[in-house]
């Protein structure tokens, strides 16, 4: 059986500042530094072996998964382009603040997080599934079965999770929050009701939570 694990990074600075940072490459805070350590711990605690990492090509998500690797003597990580984190176009680089006045009315608002839908130049949510059902098909055309680990964004892993899943991706943007170092497992002997397996990032504000 094949398992997918799917992780966000640990927090970045512009986490902590309340920028929208997209694609923007920034560095670990030193938090986000301790929480890509905890999960690593929890990773190695609960006896995780992974036959491959993949990771996103920024720096933050290379950076935490190379944390996990190293701290749980799994595979070292190798870079997949798809785990990106979305385009968002225009808001890249605004802050949290802007998302209501600049995107309204076309928002879904969950418990944790102010999603905007289509600013210009943003990837939207249906085209972040289609590029999470891609990843699928390449991962699961290389791993027939074993557990392998993603380490990417909140966005783009909330759309992979809707993919694996086949769910209405409204819905999901307001069923959970996948937050800085948290893991969800995609497996068919895990249901989608219960996606969480370890979660670090209990206690974030609303300013340190954005993708």
């Amino acid at each position: 059986m094949l398992n997918i694990y799917v992780t966000r990074y640990g927090q970045d600075q512009d986490n902590i500042k309340g920028i929208l940072n997209g694609q923007r490459d920034e560095e670990l805070t030193d938090e986000g530094v301790k929480q890509a350590e905890t999960l690593a711990s929890k990773i190695k605690a609960k006896g995780l072996k992974f036959d491959k990492i993949y990771c996103s090509p920024l720096k933050r998500a290379h950076n935490t998964a190379r944390t996990i690797a190293i701290m749980t003597d799994n595979p070292e990580p190798e870079v997949m382009e798809s785990l990106i984190e979305r385009d968002f176009g225009v808001m890249t680089g605004k802050m949290h603040s802007d998302i209501i006045p600049m995107c309204s009315p076309r928002l879904i608002k969950s418990k944790d997080i102010v999603y905007f839908l289509d600013p210009e130049g943003a990837e939207t949510f249906p085209d972040l599934i289609n590029r999470g059902e891609k990843t699928l098909r390449k991962i699961q055309d290389t791993h027939k079965d074993g557990n392998i680990l993603l380490v990417t964004h909140g966005d783009t892993g909330k759309m992979i999770y809707t993919a694996f899943y086949d769910l209405p991706w409204e819905r999901v943007l307001q069923d959970f929050y996948f937050g800085n170092g948290d893991m969800l497992l995609l497996s068919k002997d895990s249901p989608a009701s219960k996606p969480h397996i370890f979660k670090v990032s209990e206690g974030q504000t609303k300013a340190q939570q954005i993708n």
